[in-house]
């Protein structure tokens, strides 16, 4: 449902979006594309699952990853800005985290950080999600499409 909203939203303000994906290796971006028209504001996405990655591809500061680590709400927010830049949209969606079952970073399993960035500003929200390694990867692509759905709506961002 996440999803389609966000789709819907983002279509009625001519907005496109990017994903940048990082714990949730394409969750995101196979929950966008499994709605029909997707194409139509979906310009595409970014796995970067490497913390490299996140600055070659991304744009992620590179003093930033080495002090903190790619778990980082200032290194989701990074993500979601890179993503705008990278696939020329209005939007970026970003998930990084842990999925476990190991520490990352001194970062235990659970810990996730969505970002999203609109052309109104961005926002970052910390999840602490329990489960598997699948009930995580799917908590932090339901939090990152209902922040999407937050920023995207009629609402204006907070």
């Amino acid at each position: 449902m996440s999803a389609e909203v966000v789709l819907e939203s983002a279509r009625r303000r001519a907005w496109t979006l990017g994903v940048a994906e990082s714990l949730t290796g394409g969750l995101v971006a196979a929950a966008l594309v499994e709605v029909p028209g997707a194409s139509r504001v979906l310009r595409g996405a970014v796995v970067a699952y490497a913390t490299d990655l996140k600055a070659t591809l991304l744009g992620v500061d590179q003093e930033l990853l080495a002090e903190r680590g790619a778990v980082d709400p200032d290194v989701a927010l990074a993500m979601a800005d890179g993503v705008r830049r990278a696939t020329g949209a209005q939007v970026g969606l970003a998930t990084t985290g842990v999925a476990g079952p190991d520490p990352q970073d001194g970062k235990e399993p659970g810990l996730a950080f969505v970002a999203v960035v609109t052309p109104r500003g961005g926002r970052v929200r910390r999840c602490e999600l329990s489960g598997d390694r699948a009930a995580v990867r799917a908590g932090a692509c339901a939090a990152v499409l209902d922040l999407a759905a937050e920023m995207c709506g009629d609402q204006d961002a907070r």
